[in-house]
């Protein structure tokens, strides 16, 4: 295995890590916290940097519409709202992961 096959790897390795995090976050919570962290960390510095870009938009974008529901959340459509910003959460994690298993970049 030559050197550049073991750089991009590695460069893999971390986002993969996050993607996991992030959906592992998606039913518990926390995690999701510290998978942001690793992307706030890594998101200007890698060949990845689309993919860690990605994630931490996904993730607040999240974040508002989990408020907005949570916050009509005394109307029915309160619930409907908070499950469809998980699952278009989980959506877009795993668009991400298909993206890099295939070696493409993520849209800026």
């Amino acid at each position: 295995m030559s050197a550049t096959s073991l750089s991009i790897r590695s460069e893999r390795t971390i986002p993969l890590i996050a993607y996991i995090l992030h959906l592992i976050g998606s039913v518990t919570g926390l995690i999701s916290i510290g998978a942001l962290i690793l992307n706030y960390v890594r998101a200007g510095q890698y060949a990845e940097a689309s993919h860690h870009r990605w994630m931490i938009r996904t993730f607040w974008w999240a974040v508002v519409w989990l408020a907005i529901g949570w916050l009509t959340r005394f109307m029915m459509i309160g619930w409907v709202i908070c499950f469809a910003a998980w699952a278009w959460y989980v959506y877009r994690h795993i668009r991400g992961l298909i993206a890099l298993a295939n070696g493409e970049s993520m849209p800026a």
